[in-house]
């Protein structure tokens, strides 16, 4: 029987499984679906549906009176309203992810920020997607002289914002009156940084850690 018991470091790691097979189910308009036939570690052989995704970012901004700028937005998988935090995916070939990060705050919510950091990065749902996602602190903030600009997307022709303040929100979240995985991540990580004074920021160019896509 195998140990079960891990007594080594703690953190991820890229050891992807051996693959047999794979094939293409599904190619939309932003991302794919494919199954996998892989031998795992443990010598079982088994098959996985796989969502290849592009991955995205999103942006907990910060004023100057620790209140965090959410949006209000439709989600039609999930039939309903969702506060958020600015976000978007990173679906322009060769951009920054921190260049994806202040197009979609000033596209969203209609403001630029001065200072970025990493706040944290995780997987959005690593049972059935590679979507890698990254989200940013934006502080000194500044609204942009001629508000947002129409992007042309149905979802973002109304996006009504709100400041909450932080601590409100981290209530909120844990309440389980805010849904979306990126303002209830966005916002404990940030209300963590803040109780370790900001000590844990990244600079906003870290390299963004990627695991292999199942390849």
């Amino acid at each position: 029987m195998i140990d079960e018991v891990w007594d080594g470091p703690i953190g991820d790691t890229a050891e992807p499984a051996r693959l047999l097979h794979s094939e293409l189910r599904y190619a939309g308009h932003v991302w794919s679906v494919r199954s996998d036939r892989v031998e795992l570690p443990t010598g079982h052989v088994v098959e996985r549906d796989v969502v290849d995704h592009t991955g995205a970012v999103g942006v907990v901004a910060l004023d100057d009176d620790e209140r965090v700028l959410m949006i209000r937005q439709y989600r039609q998988p999930v039939g309903g309203y969702l506060f958020e935090v600015p976000a978007g995916l990173r679906d322009v070939a060769g951009e920054r992810p921190l260049l994806t990060a202040q197009r979609e705050l000033l596209e969203e919510a209609g403001y630029t920020a001065d200072t970025w950091h990493v706040l944290v990065d995780f997987y959005n749902s690593p049972g059935g997607s590679n979507e890698a996602f990254r989200c940013y602190l934006a502080r000194d903030l500044h609204e942009a002289p001629n508000g947002r600009p129409a992007t042309g997307e149905a979802e973002e022709a109304h996006l009504p914002r709100v400041w909450v303040p932080l601590d409100e929100a981290v209530d909120l979240a844990l309440r389980g009156d805010l849904h979306n995985p990126t303002v209830v991540t966005g916002i404990l990580a940030a209300a963590a940084a803040r109780d370790r004074d900001w000590r844990t920021l990244r600079d906003a160019d870290d390299p963004m850690w990627q695991l292999p896509v199942g390849r």
